[in-house]
């Protein structure tokens, strides 16, 4: 293979450039500390009116239920609080800007009106990223993903007093759903739409068990994944799914089979486990299901940026001369590098290839220098 031609290597910064006029203020941990407080408080405030209000001033609340509507204000408070923390970050904040001018962009939204949409599909939804690194690790991780987000969308609710299911005989077959208070539908308890209502907390354990036990297997088995996890960061969060969705299984075939045999037992199980699940979720792995939603933010800046310089306006490498990345990108990280007290912001100009040959270089000959 040619090599490319050789140019001089980027001459070293000797001191730190001065922080620009308009770049962002330092900030101390005290006042990133202060300021997530605050935000962890307001949502927290925010979702207690919300519960109020939306069950009708605690009218459909169900007092049973009281447990997990706590542990999701606490949920509330632990997911502001860490989201204000980490955007916070010099490169986060640069990202969660980005996104957003990119998100409200008139000029983004008439040069390419679907961008969004499918991102939003194929990134969140449909996540084809996994698929590039392993179909089974694809196919568990929508298991466990489609799994997740049909419980929330139904215990949520229900634990905040905003759906009902009421019946109008007493006894059934005939129930009617309601959302704050107001009929949405009705429907027979024991034909197939009813069995799917009453059971579909069941169908998603189902789906969460099967895409957990994957990974459970995979980090087990799999020697990359053996070396690096931890167990508190890559196993409990599995353990934790892997339980709540048994147990909430187990109320049923205990309602079903055993007629109520040992069903407090495993309500309070079944409590503990999805209290204790909720408010881990901000502070361990799960927290990247907050976190992902801003990434379509960059995602959508780095297509709407190559769309913009599809006339060949691309930043080429200053060694090979390759095309990198648009302008914008490369200035966008040259940016957040400045932002991180980086002093090498111009190998952002360099392509990976030509990175690993001039670190090499540097390294015979200022390391290895005499022993060739």
């Amino acid at each position: 293979m040619t090599e490319p031609p050789q140019t001089a290597e980027p001459a070293p910064v000797p001191d730190p450039p001065p922080p620009a006029a308009d770049g962002p203020a330092p900030q101390t941990p005290a006042a990133v500390r202060r300021r997530a407080v605050l935000a962890g408080a307001a949502v927290s405030a925010l979702l207690i009116l919300a519960i109020v209000f939306g069950s009708r001033l605690l009218r459909d609340f169900d007092s049973a239920l009281l447990p997990y509507a706590v542990a999701t204000v606490f949920l509330a408070f632990g997911v502001a609080y860490r989201y204000t923390v980490w955007v916070s970050a010099p490169g986060a904040r640069r990202l969660f800007r980005q996104g957003w001018r990119s998100f409200f962009s008139a000029a983004n939204f008439r040069r390419a009106p679907t961008a969004l949409p499918k991102m939003i599909a194929t990134y969140l939804g449909l996540q084809k990223f996994l698929g590039a690194r392993s179909h089974a690790r694809w196919a568990a991780h929508q298991l466990l993903f489609w799994g997740c987000v049909l419980a929330a969308l139904i215990t949520f609710p229900l634990t905040w007093g905003w759906f009902t299911f009421t019946s109008g005989s007493g006894d059934g077959p005939g129930y009617e759903m309601r959302i704050w208070g107001f009929k949405v539908l009705g429907f027979n308890a024991l034909n197939s739409i009813g069995w799917l209502m009453f059971h579909g907390l069941d169908i998603a354990a189902v789906l969460v068990i099967a895409g957990a036990s994957y990974f459970l297997w995979r980090r087990m088995k799999d020697r990359g994944a053996i070396t690096g996890q931890r167990f508190a960061y890559d196993l409990i969060p599995l353990i934790a799914l892997v339980v709540v969705s048994v147990t909430g299984l187990l109320l049923t075939f205990s309602s079903i089979f055993l007629h109520g045999g040992g069903y407090e037992f495993l309500a309070v199980l079944h409590m503990v486990s999805v209290v204790f699940t909720l408010i881990y979720i901000p502070f361990g792995k799960f927290f990247h299901i907050v976190q992902r939603p801003a990434a379509v933010g960059m995602q959508l800046f780095k297509y709407t940026s190559r769309d913009k310089d599809a006339d060949g306006e691309l930043k080429t490498c200053r060694r090979c001369h390759e095309p990198i990345d648009t302008a914008a990108y490369v200035e966008n990280l040259r940016g957040t590098m400045k932002d991180l007290k980086l002093d090498f912001d111009e190998w952002a100009e360099y392509c990976p290839r030509c990175k690993r040959v001039l670190r090499g270089n540097a390294y015979l000959t200022h390391v290895k220098k005499g022993f060739q």
